[in-house]
């Protein structure tokens, strides 16, 4: 067995994955990463170690034209050959992403995911897999770092998350890197997908990859795996102060979120946002120091610009999240 494949195996094992009976959702580009986890999976299953059911599910974005066509017919003789199911459904031209308001990244992102959600709810799936590696762990934690995040940003991705019904399981995360994916493809004799746009640096984690990564490379080498052990760590951290979002009120009190330590309210703030806004695109450490000198204001009637007409408000005590028209520019300060 290939040491990859061993890995692999050994991974599923650590996160108590099932071995039989079960349809898992694998999400396929066509880059070195998805391609090497689904050829991966099917020697797996070849040898009798899993017994489960896998439909690859490709989303095309419709961005690059017959670049992107190629890709998706790549994926599609890729399911046939290996004799997996296939998923697939291609953007909306009259509705492309590149025309929808926010950031095309993010989404590229929420229209690829929304797909898989439906395609896991169409198969009664148990999971969805996809083949984020040590680089995408240590890329993730340098852009929110970038950016100003809380600790759960800097935590980056975890190996299993829970979805409504079905989990969402990163099995490469914690041991592949980019290096080690591409080099399993070209054993097997794959010749991966090469995806344009991941060479414009025109998107901050491109930059990130292209460039920033190099520079750091020459300090440290091993940046990548002391990155990603750096979020593993912090997960732990971050993990005891884990919010119920569920459990958070709409309206928040401004005498208990003063008497909680700094790290408890910016968990709980981050939490209360997130459940408010539905993500925390957008928000840096600037808005949070911001909703920080809020809450030990004197003053009522104070309030904090968000992105997207989006505003937080102190009155008689209490804090409140609210969609605003009003462009204008207000702080606390």
């Amino acid at each position: 067995m290939n040491k990859f494949v061993r890995n692999l195996l050994t991974e599923w094992r650590k996160l108590k994955l099932p071995f039989e009976n079960e349809t898992i959702i694998v999400a396929v580009s066509g880059g070195a990463d998805s391609l090497s986890l689904t050829i991966a999976l099917a020697d797996l299953r070849k040898r009798k170690k899993l017994n489960l059911s896998f439909i690859v599910a490709h989303f095309n974005h419709n961005l690059r034209g017959t670049e992107s066509d190629k890709d998706a017919e790549f994926v599609k003789d890729l399911a046939e050959k290996l004799n997996f199911e296939f998923a697939y459904k291609i953007q909306n031209p009259k509705s492309k992403i590149q025309n929808q308001s926010g950031n095309l990244e993010q989404n590229a992102r929420n229209a690829r995911y929304d797909f898989f959600n439906q395609v896991a709810a169409t198969y009664d799936a148990y999971a969805i897999l996809t083949a984020h590696t040590k680089n995408d762990q240590a890329e993730t934690l340098l852009f929110n770092l970038i950016r100003g995040s809380g600790l759960d940003g800097l935590a980056g991705m975890r190996p299993i998350r829970n979805q409504d019904d079905f989990l969402l399981v990163r099995p490469l995360l914690n041991w592949a890197s980019r290096e080690e994916t591409e080099s399993f493809c070209i054993e097997n004799k794959f010749v991966f997908c090469q995806d344009s746009m991941n060479e414009d640096v025109k998107f901050s984690r491109v930059l990130i990859r292209k460039e920033i990564i190099p520079l750091l490379k020459k300090i440290n080498p091993k940046i990548i795996d002391s990155l990603s052990q750096t979020a593993n760590l912090l997960q732990e951290d971050a993990a005891s102060l884990q919010i119920d979002i569920e459990k958070l009120p709409e309206i928040l009190s401004q005498s208990e979120l003063k008497e909680m330590t700094k790290p408890k309210r910016m968990s709980v703030l981050r939490a209360w946002l997130k459940k408010m806004r539905g993500d925390l695109r957008q928000l840096n450490l600037k808005h949070f120091e911001s909703l920080e000198n809020l809450i030990f204001s004197r003053k009522s009637g104070r309030f904090v610009e968000l992105p997207n007409y989006e505003r937080v408000v102190k009155k008689e005590g209490k804090i409140f999240f609210e969609k605003s028209r009003v462009e204008k520019s207000c702080s606390d300060n």
